[in-house]
């Protein structure tokens, strides 16, 4: 089965670039201290602070990420609730970034960004399929009806079609011959 690896290594590339991230942004933070030039007249401590911060707060984002897809590969599990908007958004992300860094830096950080974007969309394909196979999923009873107090086995259920009525419907008429 391919749903466990896709995990793994989605989780894995996103720890990697967690980790890069989060390096970029406080190697220019350093670059810019280092410099003291001020760009449109902002103080350069300010940019520099600004850029270690943006490091931490998206390499932290990209590892929860990452810890949200390696938690899909270890219980087998689609992603649910706060984890699914997170990869939701980490797909969002990467797609816009991807689309902004083939001007920006080129052609290979745009190919990352996609073949990450693709983990993602695969690891959500891959799980949504597992659970609408799943051989033990119940089918949906559907809504009850208005002399039905909670399905088969409930205190209005006698057990028999000739019982008064405890969601069991009544045979349909028998076809009149002219």
């Amino acid at each position: 089965m391919v749903r466990r690896p896709v995990a793994w290594v989605t989780a894995i590339v996103l720890f990697v670039e967690a980790v890069g991230i989060a390096w970029v942004n406080w190697f220019m933070g350093i670059v810019v201290e280092r410099q003291d030039m001020s760009l449109a007249g902002l103080d350069p401590d300010v940019m520099s602070t600004s850029s270690k911060v943006a490091g931490l707060v998206f390499g932290l984002y990209f590892a929860l990420c990452g810890f949200t897809a390696l938690r899909v590969g270890l219980r087998d599990r689609a992603p649910a609730g706060l984890g699914r908007i997170l990869l939701i958004s980490a797909a969002v992300v990467h797609a816009l970034l991807g689309a902004f860094e083939v001007g920006l830096v080129g052609w290979g950080a745009f190919a990352f960004m996609m073949v990450v974007l693709g983990l993602i969309v695969l690891l959500f394909m891959t799980y949504d399929r597992l659970e609408a196979t799943r051989p033990d999923a119940k089918p949906d009873p559907g809504p009850a009806g208005p002399g039905d107090a909670g399905g088969p086995g409930s205190a209005g259920d006698s057990g028999s079609a000739e019982g008064s009525g405890g969601g069991v419907l009544p045979p349909p008429p028998a076809p009149s011959v002219s």
